[in-house]
């Protein structure tokens, strides 16, 4: 049974979730699906990796983001003379104490804006590795912890573009998901020139959540329930793509956790203290798609990794006895899962 605390912190959640994507669409017109993703990332404690071409809007929804939650947030802007240590910190020697102080780098934040994330070198990209994974950083043999919460929202421009380099497999494996943005639509282009036309709508964002309220839902989001049946399901969906004769990259155990985490959250964001096999669907092609790489051949005919997730989503049984769960357990308001990922 759910008890009254647990109900007082789903109610906070969706709540404080409804403030901060509220604030975010104000300067992302017409992409409620993808401030909702970010937020469902946000309170999964994953990394969200946003890509697609330039000038649709990427930096500024990281941007609106990290400007809605009052936390600490720091920008990198990554470029192809950007160093590990301009990301991580240095130990610098000070003369007068006679000993070696260590300088943060750009990474010590709560939220951390990596910009462009392919156009630097492939060693610089995976001076994140560890901070993503452990949030921590280990200089000189000594680790430092990172801020809680914390999280990495980059950008990338598709790997074809001029002066781009491909993400290193182990460094889009710790992304949780990826999103496009895409093109607005004719009245959301339309109203965008009457908002951002004049000043940039990011000079009047305020922030309408705290970091300690973040930390609060995140543990909201640990106490959602899962079945075992939809469990199952989310091993059986990353399990068909480890033996795929399209791919010949499966996704990893790591996916299999991020995918449940996220889950987890969309539930909570719909109000329900219980994950449905919808909320695993919904998500994943965010999830899966930017860890798999498809044969040769596969490429060369135009399928994209996206579609064979969505072929295993059609192809592995969905758990029926899920149903019986919802209907003894409700959601707390009456929300229906969200759909539109």
């Amino acid at each position: 049974m759910t008890t009254y605390d647990e109900r007082a912190n789903l109610s906070d959640l969706t709540a404080t979730a409804d403030r901060v994507r509220r604030s975010v669409e104000t300067v992302i017109e017409g992409k409620p699906e993808v401030v909702r993703l970010s937020l469902t990332v946000l309170l999964a404690e994953g990394h969200l990796l946003i890509e697609d071409v330039p000038g649709v809007g990427k930096t500024m929804l990281a941007k609106a983001l990290a400007k809605s939650v009052d936390c600490s947030v720091r920008r990198i802007q990554f470029t192809p003379d950007l160093l590990p240590s301009d990301i991580t910190g240095v130990s610098v020697y000070d003369q007068q104490r006679q000993e070696f102080e260590f300088k943060p780098g750009a990474i010590f934040a709560q939220i951390v804006i990596g910009d462009e994330i392919n156009r630097a070198s492939p060693k610089t990209q995976s001076a994140l590795l560890e901070s993503m994974e452990e949030r921590q950083v280990t200089i000189d043999g000594h680790s430092y912890e990172l801020p809680d919460p914390f999280m990495v929202v980059a950008t990338q421009n598709p790997v074809e573009m001029e002066g781009t380099y491909p993400l290193p497999e182990a460094q889009r494996d710790r992304f949780m998901a990826r999103v496009s943005i895409g093109y607005p639509n004719p009245e959301a282009e339309l109203q965008m020139l009457d908002v951002h036309g004049g000043v940039s709508p990011l000079d009047d964002l305020r922030p309408v959540a705290h970091a300690h309220e973040i930390s609060k839902l995140v543990e909201a989001v640990r106490g959602v329930h899962v079945s075992e049946p939809v469990r199952r399901y989310v091993v059986d969906l990353v399990a068909g793509t480890r033996n795929h004769p399209e791919l010949r990259l499966g996704a990893s155990p790591r996916a299999t956790l991020h995918l449940l985490r996220a889950a987890k959250a969309a539930a909570a964001l719909g109000g329900r203290d219980f994950v449905l096999p919808d909320d695993v669907r919904e998500l994943a092609v965010p999830v899966l798609a930017h860890r798999l790489l498809p044969v040769a051949q596969v490429q060369l005919n135009g399928r994209t990794a996206e579609q064979i997730v969505a072929d295993l989503l059609r192809h592995v049984p969905v758990p029926a006895t899920n149903h019986r769960e919802a209907t003894s357990r409700p959601p707390l308001y009456g929300r229906p899962p969200q759909r539109g990922y």
